[in-house]
């Protein structure tokens, strides 16, 4: 990916404006490059990122993995970290297929949902 391409991705995935986010609550584990996985909430989701529980410090640009139920891990980039809470932008973009099932999985109605 290019530089420009690569800012433009940062920029949107920061912003949100390439997906609609969907605000819900998913169980998974997040692992910081170099460091071990740890339990985590997943607060929302859209194609190009999520924002989850972080108790420890992340760094912005740091890379992580996030593992959701069923899925393998999908390859990130922190963001931004606040007050417990870390903002990550997907490496590649989510399929809208999976992206699709996940919502359909945890939002509404179900055990996880809001």
């Amino acid at each position: 990916m290019s530089f420009v391409t690569q800012d433009r991705y940062d920029i949107a995935a920061q912003e949100d404006r390439c997906a609609p986010r969907t605000k819900l609550t998913i169980p998974g584990q997040l692992r910081a490059s170099g460091g071990r996985a740890f339990q985590t909430v997943v607060h929302d989701l859209s194609l190009s990122g999520f924002s989850a529980a972080a108790i420890n410090r992340m760094h912005e640009g740091q890379v992580c993995w996030l593992t959701l139920p069923g899925l393998e891990s999908l390859q990130a980039q922190v963001v931004w970290w606040e007050n417990c809470q870390v903002g990550c932008a997907f490496t590649e973009l989510l399929s809208p297929i999976v992206h699709d099932n996940i919502i359909a999985r945890y939002s509404g109605t179900g055990v996880y949902g809001n």
